[in-house]
């Protein structure tokens, strides 16, 4: 019924479903990593630089995705390179089988933090090769009028199956907060399954070319082509510009919130899987509709909303330390103020996950989206290099509030500029 109501054509029904079966497995795999920050602060009891560095690793490695991005041109068997990255990065989570199962163990040999960290460096930085082709691949194996929607589906899928697991992984870690040590394994052969997956789908014959050039002069005129883009697309130039403030700003916070959940607020892990994860129910009930409104309006007006939506929810983050009044349902302390963070996360969640995905594909031809999504990428690998250490710094410095209000401050320069260069375009063509 859904294919008939989407019109789709072979091609497109084939590579839905196997879009459906990675987003599937990939929804494990999220709902068990969405409480992996806390998991390192209250099971490991890492440090708070520590727990920066973890969320700066899943970011920093996009940093270096220029040049992967010439070396993956250069491959003609694209299949077996995803698959390979898959192995050689997804795989050694399986080591943490031999973790400790007491805290004591731990604290008396540091060097198991560590280890922990430069493993989600080793998983972090398979993504480089596989988010690219994941915007890659669905570009070419949809029609632009499919895309948004089909996107949309296959990501609420995604949604519904991370909200399970992560209220099941909660209450689990409460029950044993070394749990890890086993379900994180199973999600790194999980991780190798659902990249299997991804690999299946068809790719473009011309894509398998022999470059003349070596990979440093490619680099170089690759640099030379992002900059060309920067300059000549000012559309694209502002989207990227108000990406800029908003990423600072999520980084910002988004470290420090996981400290204020056990600093400030002493929750358990039944608590922080509520909040990481009750904000995916609405989620799920809008992103039918933001896949449907991104395909239809211009995607700085989009951006706005989203940019609005996180400013909220920091804000309600904010108001609980005045406004700390909660009651306990399930084991789960709900703070009344949160509950406002979850509808705004929600909102958050439905547009950032298109936005961030497939917002710079909107800017560009088809065949240019793999160029414009390494760009985007590739910035966001640089904010990652000082933004969430920035971060911790600032709170130890000058505590939750002001950290927050800077967050917020950012979100507001973002939102202004998206509006500014929507209106500014919209009167040049008018002029014309």
């Amino acid at each position: 019924m859904l294919f008939q109501n989407l019109q789709l054509n072979i091609d497109e029904k084939r590579a839905f479903r196997l879009h459906m079966g990675y987003m599937a497995i990939e929804g494990i795999i999220l709902g068990v990593l969405a409480l992996n920050e806390f998991v390192f602060i209250k099971s490991l009891l890492g440090t708070n630089y520590q727990l920066g560095l973890l969320f700066q690793f899943s970011m920093v490695v996009f940093l270096f995705l220029i040049l992967i991005n010439e070396f993956i041109k250069r491959v003609k068997n694209r299949k077996r390179m995803l698959r390979l990255v898959a192995i050689f990065t997804r795989l050694p989570l399986v080591l943490l089988l031999f973790f400790p199962g007491a805290i004591s163990t731990i604290l008396a040999n540091n060097y198991y933090h560590y280890i922990y960290l430069f493993l989600f460096l080793i998983y972090f930085s398979g993504n480089v090769v596989i988010y690219p082709n994941i915007n890659f691949l669905l570009k070419t194996n949809y029609r632009h009028q499919n895309f948004g929607k089909l996107y949309s589906y296959a990501t609420t899928l995604n949604k519904v199956i991370m909200l399970v697991v992560t209220f099941a992984y909660g209450y689990l870690l409460d029950f044993d907060n070394f749990a890890f040590t086993w379900v994180i394994p199973i999600v790194a052969v999980l991780g190798v399954l659902s990249v299997f997956i991804l690999s299946k789908l068809s790719y473009p014959i011309e894509q398998q070319v022999n470059p003349s050039k070596s990979i440093l002069a490619s680099v170089k005129d690759s640099i030379l082509e992002t900059k060309g883009i920067l300059v000549h697309n000012v559309p694209y130039r502002h989207f990227e510009l108000g990406f800029m403030f908003y990423g600072l700003s999520f980084m910002i916070s988004v470290t420090v919130i996981t400290i204020y959940f056990y600093d400030a607020l002493n929750l358990n892990y039944a608590s922080v899987a509520f909040y990481r994860n009750a904000y995916n129910i609405v989620a799920i009930l809008l992103l039918p509709f933001f896949g449907k409104l991104l395909g239809n309006i211009d995607p700085r007006k989009f951006a706005s909303v989203s940019y609005a939506s996180i400013a909220a929810y920091i804000f309600f983050v904010l108001l609980t330390d005045y406004f700390p009044a909660s009651f306990v349902f399930a084991d789960i302390t709900v703070y009344y103020t949160l509950l406002f963070y979850i509808l705004f996360h929600g909102i958050f969640a439905a547009t950032m996950v298109l936005l961030w995905n497939i917002g710079s594909a909107y800017f560009c031809k088809p065949n240019e989206a793999g160029t414009y999504q390494s760009l985007h990428l590739s910035l966001t690998g640089f904010r990652a290099l000082f933004a969430p250490l920035l971060g911790v710094l600032f709170y130890e410095m000058f505590g939750f509030a002001a950290t927050f209000l800077m967050a917020i401050a950012l979100l507001f320069m973002a939102i202004g500029l998206m509006v500014w260069s929507y209106r500014k375009e919209k009167k040049q063509r008018q002029i014309k």
